[in-house]
């Protein structure tokens, strides 16, 4: 696909995917415009911790094990992507503790990730991990891209064909391509959203300050600290529902008081996020077999790890240009056959 600056551009979807694409698309010169009919914040990205952890990643998500290069390479991304956009980023490092039988065993899977890392008297550490403040980087980069000519349109895209989006109220509106960057959702849009397999994630949100510091790990909990401190993040593999589970977020509570025992007591509140994942744990990225279309979903617990170098593949796809060298591993038709 070949398109020149003017091009009209629609995008599905407005989560780290959709909105980093619109910027990049639209600071080339297209007319973009992102189609999503949540409200800003309220979609799996918003609901986030914010998360650019290539380490914890490859070990703690056992699908990702063997993405750390790839991994990497997106969280260096955001070095120059975020220049100007007022969005912070904290290197702060994660931290690891736990008893004597689970560290050895995050230790080895750091040392067969090739990941950098030391011990530390509490445990293990590893500088490789980043994060940001979810919401205010969504609402930046929609910020950005508005300033850049995008304009955001609180319609669903229902289908796409022969230049001609049919939005969710019925409206006809052409358009020279369609990015999909819906998560788990739109998928009449494209076959090979197909291989996308719906991720329930439930994160509680702590009513009390922690203070900075690196992200905590321990076994089956994370706790981001700051004002409102995050601890995650259930994975309910096949559901899509968006209701809180106290029941199954429970064991979050429960984890993140056994390492810091101060947080007991402390009001939490449920925030849900419905994401998608291949079974390789890697995104759909690269034009399907639709005329006009170009993936850009699935991004399972990294969207924002992986947004700013998804959004570059994106335009690539779009102008004709050398999307790099993950093409192989984001291709949409990976699975097929």
């Amino acid at each position: 696909m070949i398109l020149q600056s003017g091009a009209r551009v629609a995008i599905a979807g407005a989560g780290a995917f959709g909105s980093a694409t619109a910027l990049i698309l639209s600071r080339l010169g297209f007319v973009v415009t992102v189609f999503d009919p949540a409200a800003p914040g309220e979609n799996a990205s918003g609901v986030a911790a914010g998360m650019l952890a290539p380490a914890a990643e490859a070990v703690f998500d056992k699908v990702s094990r063997g993405h750390l290069a790839v991994l990497r390479r997106a969280r260096e991304r955001w070095t120059t992507f975020a220049e100007g956009l007022g969005v912070s980023i904290d290197r702060g490092g994660v931290a690891v503790e736990g008893d004597a039988d689970f560290l050895a065993e995050v230790e080895a899977a750091l040392v067969e990730a090739g990941a950098r890392f030391e011990r530390t008297p509490g445990g293990l550490f590893s500088d490789e991990d980043w994060r940001l403040d979810a919401r205010q980087a969504l609402a930046a980069l929609r910020q950005a891209a508005i300033a850049a000519g995008a304009t955001f349109d609180p319609r669903g895209v229902a289908a796409f064909a022969d230049g001609q989006a049919r939005l969710d109220d019925g409206a006809v509106l052409a358009f020279d391509a369609l990015v999909v960057a819906t998560g788990g959702g739109g998928r009449s849009l494209a076959p090979e959203l197909a291989a996308l397999t719906p991720i329930k994630g439930q994160i509680l949100r702590l009513e009390t300050s922690m203070a900075a510091g690196p992200v905590l790990r321990g076994k089956g909990v994370y706790i981001a600290p700051g004002p409102r401190p995050a601890v995650g993040a259930t994975m309910e593999a096949g559901r899509d529902d968006r209701e809180p589970d106290p029941a199954v977020a429970e064991p979050l509570r429960v984890a993140a008081e056994r390492l810091r025992p101060e947080l007991a007591g402390a009001r939490a509140v449920i925030e849900v996020g419905v994401r998608a994942s291949t079974v390789d744990g890697l995104p759909l990225v690269g034009p399907s077999r639709v005329a006009g279309v170009v993936l850009a979903a699935g991004a399972r617990r990294n969207g924002w790890l992986l947004a700013p170098l998804v959004a570059d593949m994106v335009a690539a796809y779009l102008t004709d240009a050398d999307p790099g060298e993950d093409a192989a591993a984001f291709d949409p038709q990976r699975f097929e056959g």
